[in-house]
């Protein structure tokens, strides 16, 4: 089944033979009747599983080609349960530069349960090495990166991961699976905020893991259960429809963001510009190889590289809106210094490129002209 059909049915099967339902209805239900102790037919209680969610974990473990996927209440609930895997004097090797609510939970939360955290580019995979010791256990890494679009080489981290008998785990929140199937790339564990594109509606809050591996399922699944980090069912429904459309949207958001990344790139108020499908963007080769287009983010610097001057231009944009996250279908703008990535020091920030200056863009399936035309209004 090609990715385009799998969007829409991959992974699904009739779960309602009661009525043919088309969709996989809502089961907005806490417990599930059992005709003896033990006597249910598949399900017993919506923390441990529920027919709405297990339809979207199937769906989203086929578009990552992948066997296993989990649906959990949030992106970061979902990292959560990969950082549950591991014990107190395991060490952990990260990009630096990475979602700062990802970096707050590693450093804020775990690292006071003694797991150590090391945060190190990555652009050249073999840096990675010098950093591994016998208490690594995990490599996390996002590509694109979150918000300066570095591209990391998976591929090549997964072949230093095997090596050492490390698990690699892959942000692929960005790329979706439309551009990039990590597990096709020797990764262990996928996660996505699935709030962002695989929703794509800006209606809904949620994270999932995708795995091949059975033993590290049935781990993650424990921990699902246990920790109780699940979303509910009519989130479930929400994401499962997003994903339907997926294709059609990944289309749109990449020649979008193809056009304004060119248009900026020639804007005489406009600093540097952050797209991996420049040819002079850091690894822009690596992302040809293992990304089948370049996607919809875009982050920028004002010429002036002042606070102010961002400031100025976020709060001028019309259709453009100024808030959090990404990945729906209307194009947002965010400060990431002062909103997305606030919980990183200012001197941290600054070592990967995030200046006050910067501007993220999430760019959405609207017409072209109306974004070019309103940042140009913006930018004066």
């Amino acid at each position: 089944m090609k990715f385009n059909t799998k969007t829409i049915h991959g992974g699904q099967e009739n779960i309602d033979p009661a009525y043919g339902s088309v969709m996989p209805p809502i089961y907005q239900t806490t417990t599930f009747s059992q005709s003896t102790p033990g006597g249910h037919k598949g399900f017993e209680y919506s923390r441990s599983g529920n027919p709405t969610r297990a339809a979207l974990e199937k769906s989203i473990a086929s578009i990552e080609n992948g066997k296993f996927g989990l649906a959990f209440g949030s992106g970061l609930a979902a990292i959560d349960a990969v950082i549950k895997l591991f014990k107190p004097g395991d060490e952990i090797i990260s990009t630096n530069d990475l979602y700062g609510g990802s970096y707050r939970l590693f450093t804020s939360i775990f690292e006071n349960f003694g797991i150590k955290f090391q945060f190190i580019g990555m652009g050249k995979a073999k840096n990675i090495e010098k950093y591994i010791n016998k208490n690594t256990k995990l490599l996390w890494i996002e590509t694109p990166t979150n918000p300066m679009m570095n591209i990391i080489d998976i591929e090549a981290v997964s072949k230093i991961a095997k090596a050492h008998n490390l698990l690699l785990a892959v942000d692929n929140t960005f790329a979706t699976p439309y551009l990039q199937q990590p597990l096709e790339l020797g990764a262990d564990i996928v996660m996505h905020s699935a709030t962002k594109y695989l929703g794509g509606h800006s209606d809904v809050v949620m994270g999932s893991l995708v795995v091949n591996q059975k033993k590290l399922a049935e781990k993650l699944y424990f921990i699902q259960n246990a920790s109780g980090g699940i979303c509910g069912p009519q989130d479930c429904f929400l994401v499962l429809r997003g994903i339907k459309t997926l294709h059609l949207r990944m289309q749109r958001h990449c020649e979008n963001g193809e056009a304004i990344a060119k248009f900026l790139k020639t804007h005489p108020k406009v600093g540097k510009v952050y797209w991996p499908g420049f040819e002079d963007h850091l690894n822009h080769d690596i992302a040809s190889k293992q990304m089948k287009g370049f996607g919809g983010m875009i982050s920028f610097t004002t010429k002036e590289d002042t606070l102010k001057s961002a400031t100025a231009l976020v709060e001028k944009l019309k259709v453009f809106t100024l808030a959090e996250s990404l990945g729906g279908v209307e194009s947002l703008a965010g400060h990431p210094a002062s909103m997305t990535h606030a919980s990183i020091p200012k001197e941290e920030r600054a070592k990967t490129g995030v200046v006050d200056s910067l501007i993220r863009l999430s760019v959405g399936i609207e017409d072209e002209e109306d974004l070019i035309a309103d940042l140009k209004q913006a930018m004066g």
